[in-house]
C-alpha cells in the first residue's frame, strides 16, 4: 500500500533529497533506521488530497515527535562520528571490539623454554640410545677368554691387554705398497701392552716383542687340544703367531702372574684410518727418522701425523738406536696422544668427526666376548690421562739378554710391579 498522498507520482517529486539529487543535504531520513514514523494523515488533514503545503510536489515529511516519546535527542543519524551500522562481526557501536581487534597475548616464554628443553632432552637420549647400539653392533667380539686354562685370581681394578697387530685384512694391493707394510700370510703382534685401571692413576706397561717367556701348557683355542708344558721358551711375540689372542693371554698371564680383564686389537689399516679420521695427530717427534723398512722419514719437531705417517713411526725401530724398547716408548706416546685426540670436544661433540672415528676403530677392533663400549670408553680415558700426566707410563724392567738373545725380564722388579697393580697401588717400579 502506498503511503504517498494522492496523485503523486514520481514524475511531480520536483526538487528531490537523496539518491540521485544534485543537492548536498543528506538522504531524507526514509532510509534512517531510527527515524519512526508518525500516524498517517487523515484525509480532512492539509495535504491530504489538496495541494502539497511545501510547494514543488514534495509531500509532508513524517514529524520526528511521535507518539512513543521519541523526539531530536533521541535521534543519531551517525553521520557526525562516521560509525558505521550493522557491520561485520559486530564492531559497531557498543560492540565486542568497539570497532577494534583484540590484543594479541604475550608470548609464555617459560612455556616454550620448557617445551625446547624437553624437545631437545628427547632428541640427546634418543641420539645416544641409536649411536650406542649401532656402535655396540660393530664391535668384533671375537676372542673368548673363557678359552684361557689355568688364569690367576683377579686383583682390584682393571687390566687390558692392547695389542697392535700386523693383520693386513681388507687392505688392496695399493693399499699394502703405501702403508709399506708387506703382503706375508698370517698375523703377527708389532705391539703389547698391559694398561691398568681402578681408583689411582692409570699405568701403560709395553711388553717388548722380543721378551723372553716361557710358553706354558694350553689348549688349542679351534681345536680344544692340550698342549702341555714342555719347557719351552721362545720370544713373546711368537705366541700369537702360534695361537692367536688367547695363548697370547695365557703366556702373558701365566708369566706375570697378573689377571687379564679384557684383550683389544687393532691391525694396520684400522689404525691408519683412525687417525686420518680425526684430523691426524699431533707429535714432537725426538729426532729425524728415516726407515726404509716402515716407510718412515719424519724430521725433528713439533708436527702432524698422518695415518700413512703415525703407522710408520710407531712401526720404526730399526733407525732407533735402543732397537725394540725405543719403538715401545714411541708407542706409548703416541698411542697416549691418539686418544687425547680422540676425547676432545672438537671430536666428541661433532658428528662429522666422531661417526667417521668410530666406524674408522669400531671396524677393525677385535675384542674379547665381554667387552662392553662403556670398558672401551674407560680405556680411552685412562689412555688420556697418561698422555695427561696423570698416570705413569713404563717399559717392562728389563734384566738384560738371556742366553737365547730374547730381552730377560727383571724377575724382582717385575714381581713387586704385579703386586702393586694387584692392589691398585701406586707404582713405584721403574722400566727401561
Amino acid at each position: 500500500m502506498n503511503d504517498w498522498p494522492e496523485g503523486y507520482t514520481g514524475d511531480n517529486r520536483g526538487s528531490r533529497y537523496g539518491r540521485g539529487s544534485s543537492s548536498a543535504q543528506p538522504e531524507s531520513a526514509r532510509v534512517m533506521r531510527q527515524v519512526r514514523r508518525g500516524p498517517a494523515a487523515s484525509p480532512g488533514q492539509a495535504g491530504y488530497g489538496g495541494a502539497p503545503p511545501y510547494g514543488g510536489g514534495v509531500p509532508q515529511q513524517p514529524s520526528y515527535v511521535d507518539g512513543g516519546g521519541h523526539g531530536p535527542a533521541d535521534y543519531d543519524s551517525g553521520y557526525n562520528t562516521g560509525q558505521v551500522y550493522g557491520s561485520p562481526g559486530g564492531r559497531g557501536p557498543g560492540g565486542p571490539g568497539d570497532g577494534m581487534y583484540e590484543p594479541r597475548p604475550a608470548p609464555n616464554w617459560r612455556r616454550r623454554i620448557k617445551v625446547t628443553a624437553i624437545t631437545l632432552v628427547t632428541l640427546l637420549v634418543v641420539t645416544s640410545v641409536a649411536t650406542y647400539f649401532w656402535a655396540d653392533s660393530k664391535l668384533n667380539r671375537d676372542v673368548d677368554l673363557s678359552k684361557v686354562i689355568d688364569r690367576p685370581e683377579a686383583g682390584e681394578g682393571t687390566n687390558y691387554l692392547i695389542v697392535g697387530s700386523d693383520s693386513r685384512k681388507g687392505m688392496s694391493a695399493e693399499e699394502k705398497k703405501k702403508l709399506h707394510t708387506g703382503s706375508a700370510e698370517g698375523k703377527r703382534t708389532d705391539s703389547m701392552m698391559i694398561l691398568h685401571t681402578g681408583g689411582g692413576s692409570p699405568t701403560l706397561i709395553s711388553l717388548p716383542r722380543d721378551s723372553n717367556v716361557t710358553i706354558p701348557s694350553f689348549k688349542g683355542s679351534d681345536s680344544g687340544k692340550f698342549y702341555p708344558n714342555t719347557g719351552r721358551q721362545t720370544k713373546l711375540n711368537a705366541a700369537y703367531a702360534e695361537d692367536g689372542p688367547e695363548l697370547l693371554v695365557r703366556t702373558v698371564e701365566a708369566n706375570t702372574g697378573l689377571h687379564i680383564d679384557h684383550y683389544v686389537e687393532i691391525g694396520f689399516a684400522g689404525f691408519a684410518n683412525i687417525v686420518d679420521a680425526v684430523g691426524g695427530v699431533e707429535m714432537d717427534i725426538p729426532q729425524d727418522i728415516k726407515d726404509t723398512k716402515s716407510g718412515a722419514d719424519l724430521k725433528k719437531g713439533k708436527q702432524t701425523l698422518n695415518g700413512e705417517q703415525a703407522l710408520a713411526f710407531v712401526r720404526t725401530r730399526y733407525a732407533l738406536a735402543g732397537s725394540d724398547l725405543d719403538r715401545t716408548k714411541n708407542q706409548q706416546k703416541f698411542l697416549s696422544a691418539l686418544a687425547n685426540q680422540v676425547a676432545t670436544p672438537g671430536t666428541v661433540l661433532n658428528p662429522f668427526k666422531l661417526y667417521p672415528t668410530m666406524s674408522a676403530g669400531l671396524d677393525t677392533l677385535v675384542v674379547d666376548k665381554d667387552m662392553s663400549l662403556f670398558d672401551l670408553a674407560s680405556m680411552f680415558w685412562a689412555m688420556k690421562g697418561v698422555s695427561g700426566g696423570e698416570g705413569k707410563s713404563m717399559n717392562m724392567p728389563i734384566a738384560g739378554n738371556s742366553g737365547n738373545g730374547n730381552l730377560q725380564w727383571d724377575t724382582a722388579k717385575v714381581k713387586t710391579l704385579v703386586n702393586q697393580l694387584k692392589n691398585d697401588e701406586t707404582v713405584t717400579v721403574s722400566g727401561n
